[in-house]
């Protein structure tokens, strides 16, 4: 590979940049962190990420949406105060850091029989359908306008192609932005207030906020890393599939899951939301058949470079929040598609193990966290007097318990019939 930098090389980060952006900062833009903050993450974390893994994997790593729902729940907790979920998030990425230390250790299919895809889809349809509520509340801001914005979300996914298809969400928030000041001209009642761009610098150093700690948010927000660790097997797996080469072993699923967990890590001490490797990037991998990873490092230094406009992040908290509501009805319900597609592409099969498991998932995660919601009932298993487990957090841990005792229940019955079986034939 030629070590010198070239303008397509450049021309290439920009599109990586523009694929991510919008993903990336939609996440602080529903949880409350600041945008600004979630770019110079990103940014940071994927060069992070780069060095540990020797530069090999072309991947970014931007705001993961598995987390929503626990951030938003911690939020609630502690008044509001997101230093808390920072905590939760800091834990979650330590986490990460000390499976990759024992990864190396275990085989895949082990670690499949553990959380097979009957464990990981319902814990991705969780966090899609309890967001949903989030949702629905940022639309009643203006619902016309949060209705436009997921109508022009949904003609951009089902008209475009390549990638702008890729670039939907960016798309359409862009265009919901424009209708906003539109409707807002048209009514003369502005949606859209500026004063956060009249009173930023043009150069700044985003706000950031140092992370809390309580048990109860780290109980809450550390079960996701179960999902998010399938997810980034799958999305390092397709990524390596795409370029033509197997990044599980070079170099390694130890370094990806060490550089995943470091930029979460440095997301959390800085006032981010967790990193994930996006899925988004990797299509403009396949789209343009470039693989160099350099152009995913200069989209990084791109991101950092954004996040220091002062101008820019203010423009990104001025975004209504009824175009975020809007946007954010087609993310939840393709994140809960995720998961059931997840279940539907493994093949999982239908028996008295994985129905049970999967039933008892979704029936704890949604209905604890819509009970919760709409009729202010609180139930979950208590820990301590100031901890609960509840909604997906309960039916991650449910799940995984179900599953490794209904493994052993009828791993005996396998026995003993294969024993009948065998006396049978020798009589």
């Amino acid at each position: 590979m030629d070590n010198k930098l070239s303008f397509k090389n450049i021309i290439l980060g920009l599109q990586h940049l523009v694929a991510m952006f919008g993903a990336t900062v939609l996440v602080p833009a529903i949880t409350g962190f600041n945008p600004a903050v979630a770019l110079l993450a990103a940014g940071f974390g994927t060069l992070l990420f780069h060095f540990v893994t020797k530069r090999k994997v072309p991947v970014f790593l931007g705001s993961s949406f598995s987390f929503i729902a626990v951030i938003l729940a911690v939020k609630e907790m502690h008044g509001g105060d997101l230093a808390y979920a920072q905590g939760g998030l800091l834990v979650a990425g330590l986490v990460y850091v000390i499976i990759s230390l024992f990864i190396g250790k275990v085989k895949i299919s082990t670690i499949q029989r553990i959380l097979p895809a009957y464990v990981i889809g319902p814990m991705i349809i969780i966090i899609g359908l309890t967001l949903l509520p989030v949702a629905i509340d940022m639309a009643n801001a203006h619902l016309l306008l949060a209705g436009i914005t997921l109508l022009y979300v949904v003609l951009i996914n089902v008209f475009a192609k390549g990638l702008l298809k890729q670039m939907s969400i960016l798309l359409a928030v862009v265009l919901g932005y424009v209708t906003a000041l539109l409707i807002g001209m048209a009514t003369g009642t502005p949606i859209v207030d500026f004063t956060p761009v009249q009173q930023a610098s043009v150069f700044a150093l985003p706000q950031m906020t140092l992370p809390k700690f309580s048990i109860p948010a780290i109980v809450t927000i550390v079960p996701v890393v179960l999902a998010v660790f399938m997810e980034h097997i799958g999305d390092v797996t397709t990524n390596g599939t795409v370029v033509g080469k197997d990044f599980l072993k070079d170099p390694g699923l130890n370094r990806t899951l060490l550089g995943d967990g470091l930029a979460t890590m440095f997301a959390a001490m800085i006032g981010g939301p967790a990193n994930t490797t996006y899925g988004e990037n990797t299509s403009v991998l396949a789209i343009t058949k470039n693989y160099d990873p350099r152009n995913l490092r200069i989209a990084a230094v791109f991101a950092i470079v954004l996040a220091l406009v002062g101008k820019f992040g203010a423009v990104l908290q001025t975004i209504p929040v009824a175009v975020m509501g809007g946007i954010s009805f087609m993310l939840f319900g393709m994140i809960a598609w995720i998961g059931v597609k997840m279940i539907s592409d493994t093949k999982v099969k239908f028996n008295a193990q994985s129905t049970i498991v999967m039933a008892s998932m979704l029936i704890i995660g949604l209905g604890t966290s819509y009970l919760a919601k709409y009729a202010g009932i609180t139930i979950g298993l208590q820990i301590t007097e100031t901890v609960m487990l509840s909604g997906l957090s309960l039916a991650a841990i449910v799940g995984v318990v179900l599953n490794l005792i209904l493994n052993l229940v009828f791993k005996n019955e396998s026995e003993d019939d294969l024993d009948d079986q065998r006396t049978v034939e020798a009589v």
